[in-house]
C-alpha cells in the first residue's frame, strides 16, 4: 500500500521507478558515463596498477569525477546508509560486463573489506554490497576472503605516498585454502591511486596458492 501511495523515485531525476528497480530509472542508468575500459587491456586503470602487482586484467566501469552522477550515488551508498544503491549499481555492472564477456574465466568475487569499527558505524561494507550485486548480475559467487585488521585514515585528502603508508599491512586473509588455484576478481568502489587495491591484492597473492588476480572497481578517476 505504501509503495502504491508513495512509489519509489529515481535518485537522480525523481521519476517513479518501474518494478524491479530500487534507485535508478532505466534512462538515468543508461545515461551514466561508462569508461569502456573493459574493451582495452591497456586502459588507464590497468596502467595505474601496472608494475605494482601481478594481475590478469583490470577495469573500472563508470567514469568518476566530482560532478558525475556516479559520484553522488557513491556518496549516498557510503555516507547516507543507502546500501541498495551499491547493490543495484553492482548488479548493473555485473550484467553489462558478463554480456561483454569480460568476466569469462573469473571464479570468485572478493570484496575489499572494512575494519569492523567502520563496518559497525556504517552498518554494511559498500564493496561487499557491490560484489553481491555483481554476483547477482553475473552468476558468480562472493567470498569474504579478506579482513581488515586495523582502521586507517581517510584516503581522500592525502598524497599518493601517504595512501600507500595508510594501507600497508592492513589486510589479512580468511580461509585462503578455499581460493587455491582460483581466478579472483577483487572488488572495490572507487580507484584513485590504487593503494588499497594493491595492498589487498598483495595479501591474496601471498596467502593463496596458485591464485590469479583481476580487479574491478565500480568507478575510476580520470
Amino acid at each position: 500500500m505504501l509503495e502504491f501511495l508513495f512509489p519509489p523515485a529515481c535518485l537522480l531525476c525523481g521519476s517513479a521507478l518501474p518494478r524491479g528497480r530500487d534507485c535508478l530509472c532505466p534512462l538515468c542508468a543508461a545515461g551514466m558515463q561508462r569508461t569502456g575500459y573493459h574493451r582495452d587491456p591497456d586502459n588507464a586503470l590497468a596502467m595505474r596498477l601496472a608494475g605494482r602487482i601481478p594481475f590478469d586484467r583490470a577495469t573500472g566501469h563508470f567514469l568518476y569525477s566530482p560532478e558525475a552522477p556516479v559520484a553522488m550515488l557513491i556518496h549516498d551508498m557510503k555516507y547516507r546508509g543507502m546500501h541498495r544503491v551499491a547493490h543495484e549499481l553492482g548488479r548493473l555492472t555485473g550484467e553489462e560486463l558478463a554480456a561483454a564477456g569480460w568476466l569469462v574465466g573469473i571464479d570468485v568475487l572478493v570484496p575489499v573489506p572494512l575494519h569492523w569499527i567502520k563496518h559497525m558505524r556504517r552498518g554494511y561494507n559498500q564493496a561487499e554490497e557491490l560484489a553481491r550485486g555483481i554476483g547477482e548480475g553475473s552468476g558468480l559467487p562472493v567470498e569474504r576472503a579478506l579482513r581488515a585488521i586495523r582502521g586507517h585514515k581517510s584516503q581522500t585528502r592525502v598524497s599518493r605516498e601517504q595512501r600507500a603508508v595508510n594501507v600497508r599491512g592492513i589486510f589479512r586473509p580468511r580461509h585462503p585454502d578455499r581460493l587455491a588455484g582460483r581466478h579472483i576478481l577483487l572488488i572495490d568502489d572507487v580507484c584513485t591511486t590504487g593503494a588499497t587495491l594493491v595492498a589487498a591484492a598483495e595479501t591474496l597473492l601471498a596467502a593463496v596458492p596458485g591464485a590469479r588476480i583481476s580487479i574491478l572497481t565500480l568507478a575510476c578517476t580520470v
